[in-house]
């Protein structure tokens, strides 16, 4: 993991945990993610468009073995999933924005029931440009609820009844890659929700990209 991505990260969680210490670490997260969101952008001034639907790692195991393009969806439809649907109750970035059409995806969900070749072939449907738009929107929409939540609202467990209505918007796959993000989500608290995904989640899926690009471009 890069050393510095990997003791901000350390740090954070170390800082959340405390009241006085509690705003610091919203900061803390906040210059991480600035960071991880500038590789993204590294990307896109970089690479070529055939670049982002490249899967060097196809039958390999763990978060290498995707593209860049789904990585980036991937991140942030969990992303917008957790701040609006399971944090905040209020509808999705995504579907306010009208971005299904935009950016061209045959899906809505997460695209953890996507494997292989059809990760690849998904990764050529979409429209880069709207996916960028999507990422930043997503981004600002989040970080914009980070920096309301209160020191005590760190606590808030998420209800069961937000199993049933996450299932109600067809957002996560029922196939088994997939089902099990609806438990792992509204069994944490939304301190655990910021660990996971809104830090480490982006770090490993960034790391991974950067592999597959060293690897594209070796």
């Amino acid at each position: 993991m890069n050393k510095e991505w990997s003791e901000l990260n350390k740090t954070m969680q170390t800082q959340i945990k405390k009241k006085d210490t509690y705003k610091k670490g919203m900061d803390t997260l906040l210059r991480l993610r600035s960071q991880l969101m500038q590789t993204f952008v590294s990307f896109k001034e970089e690479l070529g468009r055939e670049d982002f639907n490249a899967i060097p790692f196809i039958n390999a195991d763990g978060y290498h073995s995707k593209t860049i393009a789904y990585s980036i969806w991937h991140i942030f439809r969990i992303e917008d999933i957790v701040a609006h649907t399971v944090i905040k109750e209020e509808e999705q970035v995504f579907f306010a924005g009208n971005y299904q059409e935009r950016i061209h995806s045959p899906i809505i969900t997460t695209g953890n029931e996507l494997v292989k070749q059809q990760i690849a072939d998904f990764s050529k449907q979409l429209n880069l440009e709207e996916l960028y738009s999507y990422m930043f929107d997503v981004r600002e929409s989040t970080e914009k609820i980070l920096e309301c939540l209160s020191y005590d609202e760190l606590k808030r467990k998420i209800l069961e009844e937000r199993i049933r209505y996450l299932e109600s918007l067809h957002v996560v796959s029922d196939n088994e890659n997939a089902i099990w993000l609806m438990d792992y989500w509204c069994k944490k608290d939304i301190r655990g929700l910021i660990q996971m995904p809104f830090s480490r989640h982006w770090i490993m899926h960034t790391e991974a990209c950067l592999r597959i690009k060293n690897k594209i471009h070796a």
